[in-house]
């Protein structure tokens, strides 16, 4: 299968670090991962890459947490939350109020990961 390119993941739980890269390298996505801090330190190193899944602990204040990532890459960012109401799912209107390109409520089917990640690599406004 031919590579996409890449995603870089920042999501702090090792379990679904691990599910989304099965999932993204199953969809043809070379997959990176980063943290926050390591993006503040020597992210602008790092190539772009296609898109920017982000989890977000708690969405109201995910402000500065996409502050980071933009500060760092101009990928789209899907952001990613198990506090995202279920109805919140691809919803442009919550996206746009985050800064994100989309947002994707967790728990979340590798087809539905793979369609937000398309979406927001092919139209990220």
């Amino acid at each position: 299968m031919q590579k996409k390119g890449r995603v870089l993941v920042v999501e702090g739980d090792d379990l679904i670090r691990e599910l989304l890269e099965r999932w993204l390298r199953e969809g043809g996505y070379a997959v990176a991962f980063g943290d926050l801090e390591t993006l503040r330190q020597d992210g602008a190193g790092e190539p772009e890459p296609l898109a920017v899944i982000l989890d977000l602990g708690n969405p109201r204040s995910a402000t500065g947490a996409i502050r980071s990532v933009r500060a760092v890459y101009s990928a789209p960012i899907l952001a990613i939350s198990g506090r995202f109401r279920r109805g919140l799912s691809n919803s442009r209107d919550a996206a746009r109020r985050l800064g994100a390109s989309r947002v994707l409520a967790k728990p979340f089917s590798a087809d539905e990961l793979l369609v937000a990640v398309r979406e927001a690599i092919e139209d990220p406004a």
